[in-house]
């Protein structure tokens, strides 16, 4: 069942105002998973199959699909999945659509993890802007 995405990490999923810098309304969307215990076999193949078909018209695609990597500091619990999305809502739209619904059970009955969606930010951003104004 979805749930409200949490705005504790990243400020609204909307283009709402919000106290980031100028240049938010530009700032991609992500849909993040960490995924293990896969049971591969046809419902998965099926949900593989599909999901591309999902993202394209949200003009979501992935950055990361699992794959390789190298641990430096302790281990992900499971393969990381990480799809790019070109609005501020185009992540939470493309979660809540009907195409996405219509297959998210495939992978939700076959594997364990979890589902994120966090907002980008503008390519000027820099570590400080997290902190309160005059904490610079």
């Amino acid at each position: 069942m979805p749930t409200e995405p949490s705005t504790s990490l990243g400020g609204e999923l909307s283009n709402a105002p919000s106290s980031r810098p100028s240049g938010e309304r530009t700032t991609p969307s992500y849909a993040v998973g960490v995924f293990h215990d896969v049971e591969l076999g046809s419902d998965i193949l099926e949900y593989l199959q599909r999901i591309d078909g999902t993202l394209a018209p949200f003009g979501g695609r992935f950055l990361i699909h699992g794959g390789p990597h190298e641990a430096v500091e302790d281990e992900l619990p499971g393969d990381l999945v990480v799809i790019a999305f070109p609005t501020p809502d185009g992540a939470r739209r493309w979660y809540r659509s009907e195409a996405y619904q219509a297959i998210a059970p495939l992978r939700q009955a076959h594997s364990a993890g979890s589902v994120t969606l966090h907002l980008g930010v503008p390519a000027t951003h820099r570590a400080t802007d997290i902190l309160p104004a005059g904490d610079e």
